[in-house]
């Protein structure tokens, strides 16, 4: 399977084509603009999200609901491309109407211009902003579909926002309650100081990050390999991750935490009942060796702060090279819930693509044949 996307923040919209896709995959449109609204929820967003109501459009690949087996092309339009349009058309626009030159502390502006000969940030911004992240939801959320006709299933919840952390331990079938609250968070107690905390913030035009467990369910053991290092499962997952704008930090299981404790606190012992092989730890989060080993994968990614304060960091006007506060685009405290929707998305889209590898098939029927032939 391969994704490639296109489109930019304030252009025409959003679009990907999604290639190698069996035939007859039954496509859910409505649960993909689900999870679309989902990525738009949260609390602490910003008034962008009162202006873009995400919808996918398939433009081919489907017919009647089911795959064909061609590549699949989806589109979510931008709604408000129609105030951008003076300034932001390929036919030819007026683009001193949004010149940036102010660039902003965190973001691709400064890097970006350089590298791409640029005299305006925006023509690094647009691209490089979040708002890419709502056509890999769409995409995601296909591909969660082909996961979940094998039995995997994926889900998730935040953890900590911006030092509220939650250190509960919870089953995987609690996660899905956290798409209910308003910051996905599980702990109600964590929860109200943290949007305490949005609130402060604020008012003092600064914003928020987090982190957010991610967990995967079902997934038969030996997805991923121990052979090359560029085919290791926890190697795939963490880029896929870590390919999501404002994520800083990626890790499996116990993850950091193993560089302080001993290996008999950190390894899973294995035993053997009533004719199967098991764990009753599952510090790994689920791999061993770059594989799979049937257990939940366990996955954690810390988010940045959003790097658009209102209140404006110290910089340097690009072109005066004199120093100003960076500019601020319309923007969020914390886009916690959309981080949690698309790590959800891209999870997917990556584990789709190494069970597609191993499993190989023209058709869903071979793929559910030859998972379910699996030990």
């Amino acid at each position: 399977m391969k994704l490639t996307t296109a489109g930019e923040s304030h252009g025409k919209g959003l679009f990907a084509i999604y290639e190698g896709l069996p035939s007859n995959l039954k496509i859910d449109i409505e649960e993909i603009n689900k999870y679309l609204a989902l990525r738009q929820s949260g609390y602490g967003r910003g008034g962008r999200q009162k202006i873009e109501k995400d919808k996918v459009e398939i433009l081919s690949g489907v017919r009647n609901t089911l795959t064909l087996g061609s590549p699949v092309a989806l589109s979510v339009i931008n709604r408000d491309y129609a105030n951008w349009q003076n300034t932001m058309a390929p036919e030819g626009a007026d683009i001193s109407l949004k010149t940036l030159t102010k660039v902003r502390p965190g973001h691709a502006d400064l890097t970006g211009m350089i590298k791409y000969d640029q005299t305006d940030a925006r023509n690094i911004l647009e691209r490089a902003s979040a708002r890419e992240t709502a056509i890999r939801v769409a995409a995601g959320t296909i591909a969660r579909q082909y996961l979940r006709v094998l039995g995997v299933e994926i889900s998730g919840y935040v953890k900590c926002v911006c030092g509220v952390e939650d250190t509960k331990e919870y089953s995987f079938n609690e996660l899905e309650r956290a798409k209910e609250e308003p910051l996905f968070m599980l702990d109600s107690q964590k929860q109200t100081t943290a949007m305490a905390l949005v609130d402060e913030l604020k008012k003092e035009g600064d914003t928020a990050g987090g982190v957010i467990e991610i967990r995967v369910k079902g997934l038969k053991r030996g997805f991923g390999s121990c052979m090359q290092y560029d085919k290791k499962l926890d190697a795939r997952l963490c880029s896929a991750l870590m390919s999501v704008q404002a994520i800083k930090s990626v890790e499996v299981g116990l993850g950091e935490r193993v560089g302080y404790l001993r290996g008999s606190q950190v390894h899973d012992e294995i035993y053997y009942e009533n004719d199967e092989y098991l764990r009753k730890t599952n510090n790994a989060g689920g791999i061993e060796g770059g594989m799979s080993n049937g257990e939940e994968i366990v996955l954690r990614a810390a988010m940045k702060p959003i790097p658009t304060l209102m209140k404006g960091l110290n910089t340097v006007d690009y072109i005066t090279k004199q120093p100003c506060s960076a500019a601020s685009e319309r923007s969020d405290v914390l886009a916690i819930c959309a981080a949690e929707i698309i790590l959800e998305s891209v999870t997917a889209i990556a584990l789709a693509e190494v069970v597609s590898e191993r499993l190989g098939g023209d058709n869903i029927a071979e793929v559910i044949q030859r998972y379910v032939a699996l030990k």
